[in-house]
Protein backbone atom coordinates (compact mmCIF):
# COMPACT_ATOMS: atom_id res chain seq x y z
CA UNK A 1 0.00 0.00 0.00
CA UNK A 2 2.94 2.16 -0.37
CA UNK A 3 5.28 3.56 -2.31
CA UNK A 4 8.21 1.26 -3.69
CA UNK A 5 11.66 1.98 -2.14
CA UNK A 6 14.09 2.23 -4.88
CA UNK A 7 15.54 -0.97 -3.77
CA UNK A 8 13.58 -4.35 -2.76
CA UNK A 9 14.36 -4.56 0.91
CA UNK A 10 14.06 -8.15 0.53
CA UNK A 11 12.98 -10.92 -1.90
CA UNK A 12 9.59 -10.64 -1.69
CA UNK A 13 9.14 -7.36 -1.05
CA UNK A 14 8.29 -6.24 -5.03
CA UNK A 15 5.27 -9.09 -5.33
CA UNK A 16 3.72 -7.41 -1.80
CA UNK A 17 3.98 -4.24 -4.13
CA UNK A 18 1.70 -5.48 -6.43
CA UNK A 19 -0.97 -4.52 -3.80
CA UNK A 20 -0.06 -1.19 -4.32
CA UNK A 21 -0.92 -0.92 -8.18
CA UNK A 22 -4.37 -3.09 -7.41
CA UNK A 23 -5.49 -0.73 -4.37
CA UNK A 24 -4.71 2.42 -6.48
CA UNK A 25 -5.90 0.80 -9.47
CA UNK A 26 -9.70 0.16 -7.74
CA UNK A 27 -9.50 3.48 -5.91
CA UNK A 28 -8.81 4.95 -9.64
CA UNK A 29 -11.88 2.99 -11.15
CA UNK A 30 -14.31 4.13 -7.58
CA UNK A 31 -13.33 7.60 -8.31
CA UNK A 32 -13.94 7.82 -11.99
CA UNK A 33 -17.28 6.23 -10.98
CA UNK A 34 -16.74 2.90 -12.69
CA UNK A 35 -17.23 1.29 -9.15
CA UNK A 36 -18.95 1.82 -5.91
CA UNK A 37 -16.65 1.28 -2.89
CA UNK A 38 -16.96 3.43 0.13
CA UNK A 39 -14.77 1.50 1.98
CA UNK A 40 -11.63 1.47 -0.80
CA UNK A 41 -9.82 5.34 0.63
CA UNK A 42 -9.51 3.48 4.12
CA UNK A 43 -6.86 1.39 2.97
CA UNK A 44 -4.99 3.65 0.85
CA UNK A 45 -2.61 6.30 2.02
CA UNK A 46 -3.46 9.87 1.43
CA UNK A 47 -5.98 8.42 -1.18
CA UNK A 48 -7.28 11.88 -2.29
CA UNK A 49 -3.92 12.75 -3.23
CA UNK A 50 -3.31 9.72 -5.36
CA UNK A 51 -3.36 10.29 -9.39
CA UNK A 52 -6.15 8.55 -11.52
CA UNK A 53 -4.81 5.19 -13.52
CA UNK A 54 -5.31 5.37 -17.67
CA UNK A 55 -9.07 4.61 -18.68
CA UNK A 56 -7.88 1.40 -20.08
CA UNK A 57 -6.54 -0.25 -16.41
CA UNK A 58 -9.97 1.71 -15.58
CA UNK A 59 -12.38 -0.24 -17.52
CA UNK A 60 -10.51 -3.88 -16.64
CA UNK A 61 -10.57 -3.07 -13.25
CA UNK A 62 -14.34 -2.74 -13.45
CA UNK A 63 -14.87 -5.57 -15.58
CA UNK A 64 -12.44 -7.75 -13.34
CA UNK A 65 -14.73 -6.96 -10.56
CA UNK A 66 -17.73 -7.00 -11.90
CA UNK A 67 -17.24 -10.32 -12.79
CA UNK A 68 -15.96 -11.82 -9.06
CA UNK A 69 -18.91 -9.94 -7.58
CA UNK A 70 -21.19 -11.94 -9.77
CA UNK A 71 -19.91 -15.43 -8.60
CA UNK A 72 -19.37 -14.32 -5.12
CA UNK A 73 -22.68 -12.91 -4.91
CA UNK A 74 -23.91 -15.77 -6.26
CA UNK A 75 -22.21 -17.97 -3.70
CA UNK A 76 -23.92 -15.98 -1.24
CA UNK A 77 -27.33 -16.15 -2.73
CA UNK A 78 -27.49 -19.67 -3.66
CA UNK A 79 -26.53 -20.92 0.19
CA UNK A 80 -29.61 -18.96 1.09
CA UNK A 81 -31.32 -20.87 -1.18
CA UNK A 82 -30.01 -24.08 1.04
CA UNK A 83 -30.81 -22.60 4.11
CA UNK A 84 -27.47 -22.61 5.38
CA UNK A 85 -24.56 -20.01 5.53
CA UNK A 86 -21.58 -20.22 4.16
CA UNK A 87 -17.47 -18.81 4.35
CA UNK A 88 -15.09 -17.25 1.96
CA UNK A 89 -11.45 -17.66 2.33
CA UNK A 90 -9.24 -14.84 0.05
CA UNK A 91 -5.65 -16.05 -0.37
CA UNK A 92 -3.69 -13.00 -0.96
CA UNK A 93 -6.17 -10.87 0.14
CA UNK A 94 -4.05 -7.49 0.24
CA UNK A 95 -6.20 -4.23 0.31
CA UNK A 96 -9.43 -5.78 -1.29
CA UNK A 97 -12.38 -4.73 0.69
CA UNK A 98 -14.76 -7.11 0.09
CA UNK A 99 -15.89 -8.02 3.38
CA UNK A 100 -17.02 -4.72 3.98
CA UNK A 101 -19.07 -4.77 1.15
CA UNK A 102 -20.58 -8.02 1.98
CA UNK A 103 -21.32 -6.96 5.71
CA UNK A 104 -23.21 -3.91 4.24
CA UNK A 105 -25.31 -5.44 1.71
CA UNK A 106 -28.39 -7.53 1.42
CA UNK A 107 -26.64 -11.30 1.99
CA UNK A 108 -24.89 -10.20 4.84
CA UNK A 109 -26.50 -12.43 7.17
CA UNK A 110 -24.93 -15.21 5.07
CA UNK A 111 -21.60 -15.16 5.81
CA UNK A 112 -20.22 -17.00 8.84
CA UNK A 113 -16.75 -16.50 8.16
CA UNK A 114 -14.52 -14.54 6.01
CA UNK A 115 -11.30 -15.02 6.32
CA UNK A 116 -7.96 -12.96 4.31
CA UNK A 117 -4.49 -14.65 4.47
CA UNK A 118 -1.57 -12.44 2.64
CA UNK A 119 1.97 -11.67 4.00
CA UNK A 120 2.59 -10.37 7.73
CA UNK A 121 4.14 -7.65 6.27
CA UNK A 122 1.01 -6.81 4.18
CA UNK A 123 -1.41 -7.90 7.07
CA UNK A 124 0.22 -5.80 10.12
CA UNK A 125 -0.36 -2.50 7.50
CA UNK A 126 -3.76 -4.01 6.92
CA UNK A 127 -5.07 -4.23 10.57
CA UNK A 128 -3.34 -1.10 11.73
CA UNK A 129 -5.46 0.84 8.67
CA UNK A 130 -8.93 -1.06 9.90
CA UNK A 131 -8.07 -0.07 13.55
CA UNK A 132 -7.71 3.78 12.30
CA UNK A 133 -10.50 3.74 10.06
CA UNK A 134 -14.10 4.39 11.85
CA UNK A 135 -15.86 3.45 8.62
CA UNK A 136 -14.22 -0.08 8.81
CA UNK A 137 -14.73 -0.67 12.46
CA UNK A 138 -18.00 0.65 12.20
CA UNK A 139 -19.18 -2.27 10.63
CA UNK A 140 -18.47 -5.04 13.77
CA UNK A 141 -20.29 -2.76 15.92
CA UNK A 142 -18.38 -3.15 19.61
CA UNK A 143 -14.69 -2.29 19.27
CA UNK A 144 -13.87 -4.27 21.90
CA UNK A 145 -14.77 -6.93 19.59
CA UNK A 146 -11.78 -5.99 17.85
CA UNK A 147 -8.49 -8.12 19.03
CA UNK A 148 -4.78 -7.89 17.58
CA UNK A 149 -2.95 -11.08 17.71
CA UNK A 150 0.86 -11.96 16.70
CA UNK A 151 1.88 -8.92 17.79
CA UNK A 152 -0.62 -6.71 15.37
CA UNK A 153 0.22 -9.37 12.39
CA UNK A 154 -3.27 -10.72 12.80
CA UNK A 155 -7.03 -9.35 13.56
CA UNK A 156 -9.83 -11.05 14.71
CA UNK A 157 -13.34 -9.70 14.70
CA UNK A 158 -16.82 -11.24 14.66
CA UNK A 159 -16.99 -13.06 11.39
CA UNK A 160 -14.00 -11.52 10.11
CA UNK A 161 -10.05 -12.66 10.44
CA UNK A 162 -7.21 -11.52 8.89
CA UNK A 163 -3.99 -13.81 8.93
CA UNK A 164 -0.35 -13.09 8.34
CA UNK A 165 1.22 -16.18 6.32
CA UNK A 166 3.63 -17.08 3.41
CA UNK A 167 1.10 -19.43 1.54
CA UNK A 168 3.94 -20.95 0.01
CA UNK A 169 5.00 -22.78 3.20
CA UNK A 170 3.77 -26.06 3.82
CA UNK A 171 0.03 -25.80 3.64
CA UNK A 172 -0.20 -27.45 7.63
CA UNK A 173 1.82 -24.66 8.72
CA UNK A 174 0.34 -21.74 7.16
CA UNK A 175 -3.54 -22.97 7.03
CA UNK A 176 -3.54 -25.15 9.63
CA UNK A 177 -4.35 -22.58 12.10
CA UNK A 178 -7.88 -22.03 10.63
CA UNK A 179 -8.79 -25.22 11.91
CA UNK A 180 -6.36 -25.55 15.20
CA UNK A 181 -8.26 -25.79 18.55
CA UNK A 182 -6.06 -22.33 20.10
CA UNK A 183 -8.13 -20.51 17.31
CA UNK A 184 -11.08 -21.31 18.21
CA UNK A 185 -11.41 -23.50 14.28
CA UNK A 186 -11.76 -20.71 12.12
CA UNK A 187 -13.46 -22.35 9.43
CA UNK A 188 -16.56 -25.23 9.40
CA UNK A 189 -15.91 -28.07 7.07
CA UNK A 190 -19.52 -28.57 6.63
CA UNK A 191 -20.19 -25.26 5.45
CA UNK A 192 -20.06 -24.30 1.67
CA UNK A 193 -17.13 -22.62 1.09
CA UNK A 194 -15.49 -20.14 -1.48
CA UNK A 195 -11.79 -19.47 -2.39
CA UNK A 196 -10.78 -16.39 -3.75
CA UNK A 197 -7.54 -16.33 -5.68
CA UNK A 198 -7.06 -13.00 -7.22
CA UNK A 199 -3.58 -12.87 -8.60
CA UNK A 200 -1.58 -14.94 -5.97
CA UNK A 201 -1.55 -18.69 -7.01
CA UNK A 202 0.70 -17.26 -10.64
CA UNK A 203 3.84 -16.02 -7.70
CA UNK A 204 4.12 -19.13 -6.24
CA UNK A 205 5.37 -22.34 -8.45
CA UNK A 206 2.61 -24.97 -9.52
CA UNK A 207 3.53 -27.44 -6.80
CA UNK A 208 3.07 -24.67 -4.25
CA UNK A 209 0.13 -23.76 -5.25
CA UNK A 210 -1.51 -27.08 -5.61
CA UNK A 211 -0.30 -28.49 -2.55
CA UNK A 212 -2.60 -25.25 -0.91
CA UNK A 213 -5.97 -26.09 -2.98
CA UNK A 214 -5.06 -29.86 -2.36
CA UNK A 215 -5.67 -28.84 1.66
CA UNK A 216 -8.89 -27.20 1.10
CA UNK A 217 -10.08 -30.12 -1.08
CA UNK A 218 -9.41 -32.34 1.55
CA UNK A 219 -10.99 -30.43 4.26
CA UNK A 220 -14.04 -29.69 3.01
CA UNK A 221 -14.34 -32.49 1.24
CA UNK A 222 -17.96 -33.75 2.70
CA UNK A 223 -19.10 -30.06 1.49
CA UNK A 224 -19.50 -27.54 -1.32
CA UNK A 225 -16.49 -26.64 -1.96
CA UNK A 226 -15.81 -23.35 -4.98
CA UNK A 227 -12.73 -21.64 -6.18
CA UNK A 228 -12.65 -18.39 -7.97
CA UNK A 229 -9.14 -17.37 -9.64
CA UNK A 230 -8.08 -14.13 -11.08
CA UNK A 231 -4.30 -14.57 -13.12
CA UNK A 232 -2.93 -13.89 -16.32
CA UNK A 233 -1.70 -16.36 -19.25
CA UNK A 234 -0.57 -17.08 -22.28
CA UNK A 235 2.87 -15.42 -21.56
CA UNK A 236 4.56 -16.73 -24.06
CA UNK A 237 3.34 -14.15 -27.31
CA UNK A 238 5.13 -10.84 -28.35
CA UNK A 239 2.68 -9.26 -26.00
CA UNK A 240 2.92 -11.96 -22.58
CA UNK A 241 6.61 -11.32 -22.82
CA UNK A 242 6.45 -7.31 -22.53
CA UNK A 243 4.70 -8.18 -19.89
CA UNK A 244 7.16 -10.14 -18.16
CA UNK A 245 10.01 -8.37 -19.00
CA UNK A 246 8.12 -5.35 -17.66
CA UNK A 247 7.73 -7.38 -14.47
CA UNK A 248 10.84 -8.75 -14.22
CA UNK A 249 12.15 -5.12 -14.16
CA UNK A 250 10.52 -4.70 -11.09
CA UNK A 251 12.08 -8.01 -9.47
CA UNK A 252 8.48 -9.78 -10.45
CA UNK A 253 8.43 -13.04 -11.73
CA UNK A 254 5.36 -15.38 -12.54
CA UNK A 255 6.30 -18.72 -11.77
CA UNK A 256 2.92 -20.05 -11.94
CA UNK A 257 2.49 -18.96 -15.44
CA UNK A 258 4.65 -20.96 -17.44
CA UNK A 259 2.06 -23.85 -17.52
CA UNK A 260 -0.85 -22.26 -18.92
CA UNK A 261 0.08 -20.95 -23.38
CA UNK A 262 -3.59 -20.43 -23.80
CA UNK A 263 -7.19 -20.08 -21.72
CA UNK A 264 -8.61 -23.63 -22.53
CA UNK A 265 -5.69 -25.57 -21.02
CA UNK A 266 -6.59 -23.44 -17.43
CA UNK A 267 -9.57 -25.90 -16.20
CA UNK A 268 -7.55 -29.12 -16.40
CA UNK A 269 -5.43 -28.58 -13.44
CA UNK A 270 -8.48 -27.91 -11.35
CA UNK A 271 -9.99 -31.13 -12.91
CA UNK A 272 -7.00 -33.28 -11.69
CA UNK A 273 -6.95 -31.82 -8.29
CA UNK A 274 -10.30 -33.13 -7.48
CA UNK A 275 -12.64 -30.41 -8.52
CA UNK A 276 -15.99 -31.65 -10.17
CA UNK A 277 -16.19 -28.49 -13.03
CA UNK A 278 -13.77 -25.84 -14.24
CA UNK A 279 -14.44 -23.13 -16.34
CA UNK A 280 -12.11 -20.50 -17.91
CA UNK A 281 -13.14 -16.99 -19.44
CA UNK A 282 -10.64 -14.66 -20.52
CA UNK A 283 -11.65 -10.60 -19.32
CA UNK A 284 -12.06 -10.15 -23.10
CA UNK A 285 -14.67 -12.81 -23.52
CA UNK A 286 -16.20 -11.52 -20.16
CA UNK A 287 -16.28 -7.59 -21.38
CA UNK A 288 -18.18 -9.29 -24.98
CA UNK A 289 -20.75 -11.00 -23.06
CA UNK A 290 -21.21 -11.32 -19.16
CA UNK A 291 -21.17 -7.84 -18.48
CA UNK A 292 -24.83 -6.03 -18.60
CA UNK A 293 -24.83 -4.21 -21.90
CA UNK A 294 -26.42 -1.19 -19.99
CA UNK A 295 -23.52 -0.80 -17.73
CA UNK A 296 -21.00 -1.11 -20.90
CA UNK A 297 -22.79 1.69 -22.20
CA UNK A 298 -23.12 3.90 -19.17
CA UNK A 299 -19.10 3.39 -18.49
CA UNK A 300 -18.10 4.10 -22.10
CA UNK A 301 -19.31 7.55 -21.11
CA UNK A 302 -16.76 7.96 -18.28
CA UNK A 303 -13.92 8.60 -20.06
CA UNK A 304 -12.87 8.73 -23.67
CA UNK A 305 -11.10 5.26 -24.47
CA UNK A 306 -8.81 5.12 -27.41
CA UNK A 307 -6.51 2.29 -27.13
CA UNK A 308 -9.64 -0.21 -27.84
CA UNK A 309 -7.41 -2.42 -29.59
CA UNK A 310 -4.79 -2.58 -26.81
CA UNK A 311 -7.50 -3.53 -24.41
CA UNK A 312 -8.22 -6.10 -26.23
CA UNK A 313 -4.95 -7.12 -26.19
CA UNK A 314 -4.65 -7.01 -22.33
CA UNK A 315 -7.65 -8.52 -21.34
CA UNK A 316 -7.09 -11.58 -23.58
CA UNK A 317 -3.79 -12.47 -21.29
CA UNK A 318 -5.96 -12.44 -18.24
CA UNK A 319 -8.74 -14.87 -17.02
CA UNK A 320 -11.25 -16.16 -14.47
CA UNK A 321 -11.51 -19.34 -13.95
CA UNK A 322 -14.54 -20.98 -11.82
CA UNK A 323 -13.86 -24.11 -10.44
CA UNK A 324 -16.56 -26.59 -8.13
CA UNK A 325 -16.71 -29.05 -6.20
CA UNK A 326 -20.21 -31.09 -4.88
CA UNK A 327 -20.37 -33.78 -2.77
CA UNK A 328 -23.40 -35.86 -3.35
CA UNK A 329 -25.92 -33.71 -1.51
CA UNK A 330 -29.75 -32.98 -1.91
CA UNK A 331 -29.04 -29.53 -3.01
CA UNK A 332 -26.15 -30.10 -5.35
CA UNK A 333 -28.81 -29.25 -8.45
CA UNK A 334 -28.39 -25.34 -6.90
CA UNK A 335 -24.83 -25.65 -6.48
CA UNK A 336 -24.20 -26.48 -10.28
CA UNK A 337 -25.82 -23.25 -11.45
CA UNK A 338 -23.37 -20.97 -9.83
CA UNK A 339 -21.65 -19.66 -13.25
CA UNK A 340 -20.88 -16.99 -15.08
CA UNK A 341 -24.32 -16.20 -17.21
CA UNK A 342 -24.15 -14.61 -20.97
CA UNK A 343 -25.79 -11.52 -20.30
CA UNK A 344 -25.47 -10.22 -24.51
CA UNK A 345 -24.29 -11.81 -27.77
CA UNK A 346 -20.96 -13.21 -28.01
CA UNK A 347 -20.83 -11.61 -31.32
CA UNK A 348 -21.11 -7.62 -30.20
CA UNK A 349 -18.09 -6.12 -31.07
CA UNK A 350 -16.82 -2.66 -29.93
Amino acid sequence: MFPPPSKPQDADSSIRLTDNDAALARLSAVQKGYLSDPFIRSLVPRAHLQPSRPPLINVGTFVRTVAIDDLVEQWLSISSETGTKCQIVSLGAGSDTRFWRIATGPLKDQLAAYVEIDFPEVTTKKAMAIKKSKDLTAIFGDSNQIKLAQGGVCLHAPNYHLLGADLRKSPSETLGSLISPESGSLLDPSLPTLLLCECVLVYMSLAESSAILQWFGTYFKESVLGCVVYEMFGLDDAFGRVMVNNLKSRNVTLPGAEHSPDASVLPKRFLDLGFTTSRALTLREIRRAYVDPKELERISGLEMLDEVEELELVLQHYAIISSLTVPNREDSRLWTRWVLKQKQSQSNED
